[in-house]
């Protein structure tokens, strides 16, 4: 039978509260292995091996935490009987720790991350069938390669397009324009596309040496917003990522600033604040060699590639190519 490592972080699947309820729960008090104890006949998928990693809601996760869940799946697909893996997390941040390791695990084995919207005391809890399909999905020869893929709700999402779009449904979780890439059905995957930009072992982007991310902040335009904000996180970071409006647009005050950061070499995405469509190369702002577009990537994916980047390079031509590239 084929391995499955199951990596727990905590969030609302493994979250506890007045019984019956969706609400006003504590995330993160069950132990992963406790939670699969409660999910019929997952044993029968795969044989599971158990990480703790944390136990926490998915909001307290940090790039610390993150480099040490690469390091350990990377560790652990070197053993030839582990078959796949499967994180358990809360959907706060799923779409970014998902990208994050989607950039930086070195295995074409899957890695799986899932969750829940209802805690395991509510009435009709989600989390089971979620990780039920998640461990069916680590172990299934066809997500072999597809990169870090998150399962909910009988959807397969790409860790690159998958995004949070609903704070209480429990099919919470989309790809935008983008799509999915295929269902579950119980066990069974059925695929119908595939990720097309690098990932995992095509990807450049390694934790081998590193311990922490270099700071990048997110700046939120909004109509009247000052543009002294972007001063006050240049001092502080090592480089910014612009959640504009529209097409990535700034309004008329920011553009000057953003000349002044660029003569300092301080490196600013533009992205947009809205769900979909891109943000491309724009005259208005683009004509200036550390402001870069970010395509189709949200503001919080964005700040991931973006620190990622300046591991390797602060060359923004280099920087503006990976944007493009991933």
């Amino acid at each position: 039978m084929k391995t499955v490592v199951i990596l727990g972080t905590g969030g609302t699947i493994s979250g506890t509260g007045k019984a019956g309820k969706t609400t006003n729960y504590n995330a993160g008090e069950i132990q992963v292995d406790a939670l699969c104890e409660g999910v019929p006949g997952i044993r029968e998928l795969a044989h599971l091996e158990y990480v703790q990693v944390c136990n926490v809601a998915s909001s307290a996760l940090d790039d610390a935490i993150w480099i040490s869940m690469a390091k350990t799946i990377n560790r652990l697909a070197q053993r030839e009987e582990v078959a796949g893996f499967v994180i358990t997390h809360g959907t706060d941040t799923i779409d970014e720790t998902a990208f994050f390791l989607h950039l930086t695990v070195k295995t074409d084995k899957p890695v799986v991350i899932t969750g829940a919207m209802r805690p395991a005391s509510a009435i009709s809890a989600d989390g089971p069938l979620n990780l039920y399909q998640a461990v069916a999905l680590a172990a299934a020869p066809e997500a072999v390669g597809k990169g870090v893929l998150v399962l909910f709700s009988d959807a397969i999402l790409s860790a690159r397009d998958v995004q949070k779009v609903s704070t209480f449904r429990v099919d919470a979780f989309s790809g935008r324009d983008l799509g999915m890439l295929g269902y579950m059905q119980d066990e069974h995957p059925y695929f119908y596309h595939s990720p097309c930009r690098p990932h995992t072992v095509e990807s450049e982007f390694t934790v081998e040496d590193l311990e922490r991310l270099p700071k990048v902040s997110v700046a939120y335009f909004y109509a009247g917003v000052e543009e002294d904000i972007l001063d006050f996180m240049a001092q502080r970071y090592d480089g910014l990522v612009l959640a504009a409006v529209g097409a990535g647009s700034l309004g008329l005050k920011w553009p000057e600033k953003l000349k002044e950061l660029s003569e300092r070499q301080f490196p600013v995405v533009r992205c947009s604040r809205v769900a979909n469509g891109l943000v491309s190369y724009r005259e208005k702002y683009d004509y200036l060699p550390y402001v870069l577009a970010g395509y189709s990537l949200p503001p919080q994916k964005a700040r991931i590639l973006l620190a990622l980047a300046l591991t390797k390079t602060g060359d923004p031509q280099v920087i503006q190519r990976m944007f493009r590239q991933y």
